[in-house]
């Protein structure tokens, strides 16, 4: 279980969760594979508790672990998710809570060098708008340090807090904290650091790691005598970002030796340093680039997960897909890799098992790149694959298709059958407690169909194994997701139709009723502008495979909202207008804001163009910018005019 100065942690953070909870939550840090099978609040609730411990300098898992496995799987499930897009609280100490003098954002983060690449695609394209050449842009890199985020006006020291609201802690500075390399006060953002050789020949024995040395500084009580003697020994400093160390140069050299110049900046500092941050240094290009509620957009931390083993692979597991396709997952020799023990890894498909000897007795290198189950990074020594003919959940015979070998018996297929019940649970979103576990018990029991599953009651449950509680909650969650309002487009993509995503199920339904999507044509779907000819073909033969279940669901009277404008909106000031949102907005999230307005019959853009009628401009918006809209002839509002639109007013 947690120690009891991590239950503190989670108290002071008003993180209220039960004893049965906080279990779990321990289950889950030392068993990083079960990861998969946890719900979608189990999953936030680890989150949100591992922040706070490691904050506070208590670690549940390792920072690799949190953003290669925790973090990782949560944007896997929800991108959009509201804990990915808000700042990262920093843990509360004694202190007057203050308005910061600026806005504290986290920093957006990448794992690859393709993520890497898309960010500079970003401000290529951010640079073409405002008339900049994007080849003579600088670029920087910094180290990233693993610290404590503050604030140093010169005359205060705020802790970052929730990005807009942080502490005084101007205590520090009167303790005798100095700042780095013999810096001046006032330089601005930067975090509060111990030197990794100080504390590794002087602290380690009284401290548990750095953070948990850093915060015993930060907090009110009076210092013990090896930390004030760090910070005597100016090991323990404030570090303005400003003052780091830094390569500079433009994006062709960058890109062109860029794990040489990562690996530099790595290690030119005596500070723990998780990762290296890139930005643009152009002031023009940066105001024009603006930041959302969680980042700047000309800013990026690359955090690359380093640890790599050979290790040897004993057997390769088929495993059926909701799609039928067959994936093959390598059953390892155990390895510790950033943490965790690790014995399972999975290949692409099985033209790569077949081309690269991927078999009993192969040899690879393996990473962790943002995945519980790792994927093989390489073959070192490649062996006889084993190529399966038959699934290896029904039995039936296999196919190939391009690249993947495929289970063609999709209606009877209990791997199917099990994963797309998940899916549509997993799409819906307006429910909790239907996840793997869950299902696989349900499958066991003989259910084969979700309109099965909502016709369940709290004892039926209850005969299949699970406990009171939990069937009455189940039941209670069944409820919910017919109740509560979902988008029709979400409800759609819930039924798994080859080709329809959310982005597509929301695309068709702008233009079509939902009730009327089996009488389409072909060329009904053709018609509607990011549909190509082969792909509505497989559209129209997969909505009629879904028709039964369809029917019977919407017979159970769930609460769709329409993606088609109302007649009733048909007045509405922004029925048929076209808008796109641009900078900071603080009443709301864009997502939160498209969503209004789609209800009032407007459609939401993600660029500007003489089609636009109004550009939303947040904070932090180029004047550039908001030119270039103005010379298209776009009206530009602010967040106010918006909302006054958004109630029926005119702005």
């Amino acid at each position: 279980m947690l120690t009891a100065n991590q239950e503190n942690l989670v108290s002071e953070a008003k993180l209220h969760v039960d004893a049965a909870t906080l279990q779990r939550i321990y289950q889950l840090s030392r068993h990083p594979d079960l990861i998969a099978s946890c719900s979608d609040d189990e999953l936030v609730a680890f989150l949100q508790i591992a922040n706070a411990l490691y904050r506070g300098g208590e670690p549940l898992i390792s920072d690799a672990d949190y953003d290669f496995v925790y973090l990782a799987e949560l944007k896997k499930r929800h991108p959009e998710h509201p804990l990915l897009l808000t700042v990262e609280p920093e843990p509360a100490f004694a202190g007057k809570t203050v308005d910061l003098p600026v806005v504290m954002l986290s920093t957006d983060k990448a794992y690859s060098l393709e993520d890497v690449e898309r960010w500079a695609g970003r401000i290529a394209k951010a640079a073409e708008e405002i008339g900049k050449d994007f080849d003579s842009l600088i670029f920087k890199v910094t180290p990233k340090l693993d610290g404590y985020a503050a604030y140093d006006d010169g005359s205060l020291l705020y802790t970052r807090g929730d990005g807009r609201k942080g502490q005084d802690i101007t205590r520090v500075f009167e303790r005798g904290l100095k700042v780095a390399n013999q810096g001046k006060r006032g330089l601005g953002a930067g975090e509060i650091v111990v030197s990794r050789s100080y504390f590794d020949e002087n602290l380690a024995d009284f401290f548990d790691n750095a953070r948990n040395f850093q915060a015993s500084v930060i907090k009110e009580k009076e210092l013990e005598e090896h930390a004030e003697l760090a910070i005597k020994d100016e090991a323990a400093v404030f570090y303005p970002f400003a003052l780091l160390p830094c390569w500079q140069g433009s994006w062709q050299t960058l890109i062109a030796d860029f794990e040489t110049i990562v690996k530099s900046i790595w290690h030119q500092v005596d500070y723990d340093v998780d990762g290296v941050i890139l930005e643009i240094v152009d002031d023009e290009l940066k105001t024009h680039m603006g930041a959302t509620r969680h980042h700047h957009r000309w800013q990026l931390a690359y955090k690359e997960n380093l640890q790599t083993a050979e290790v040897e692979i004993l057997n390769v597991i088929p495993q059926t897909s909701r799609s039928g396709r067959i994936t093959p997952v390598a059953e390892l020799q155990p390895v510790r890799l950033s943490g965790a023990l690790l014995s399972r890894a999975t290949a692409h498909h099985y033209k790569m098992v077949v081309e690269k000897g991927i078999g009993p007795g192969a040899i690879i290198q393996l990473a962790r790149s943002g995945e519980v189950i790792p994927k093989i990074e390489r073959v070192i020594r490649p062996a006889e694959p084993q190529v399966p003919e038959h699934c290896p959940s029904c039995n039936h015979a296999l196919i190939w298709d391009n690249d993947y070998l495929l289970c063609p018996n999709n209606l009877h297929c209990p791997a199917q059958i099990s994963n797309s019940m998940e899916h549509f649970f997993r799409i819906l979103k307006n429910n909790d407690g239907f996840g793997a576990a869950t299902i696989k018990k349900l499958y066991d029991s003989g259910i084969r169909r979700v309109d099965e599953i909502y016709a369940l009651t709290a004892e039926q449950f209850e005969s299949m194994g699970f406990g009171p509680k939990q069937s009455q909650n189940l039941v209670d969650q069944l409820l919910r997701s017919r109740t509560e309002a979902v988008e029709d487009w979400r409800f759609l993509a819930a039924f798994g139709v080859f080709r329809m995503g959310l982005g597509n199920c929301e695309r068709l339904l702008t233009h079509h009723a939902i009730a009327d999507i089996f009488s389409l044509t072909e060329q009904d779907i053709i018609a509607i502008e990011g549909f190509a000819e082969k792909t509505a073909a497989v559209i129209t033969e997969g909505f009629k495979n879904i028709q039964a279940l369809f029917d019977k669901l919407m017979g159970l009277g769930f609460n769709l909202q329409s993606s088609q404008r109302q007649s009733a909106d048909d007045g509405h000031p922004l029925s048929g207008k076209t808008l796109v949102f641009t900078g900071t907005l603080v009443g709301g999230t864009r997502d939160e804001f498209s969503k209004q307005a789609k209800a009032k019959g407007a459609k939401v853009g993600a660029s500007v163009s003489a089609k636009t009628d109004y550009l939303v401009a947040g904070e932090n918006v180029g004047a550039n910018k908001l030119n270039a809209a103005r010379e298209k002839g776009v009206s530009v509002i602010n967040e106010q005019e918006f909302l006054q639109l958004l109630h029926g007013d005119k702005p």
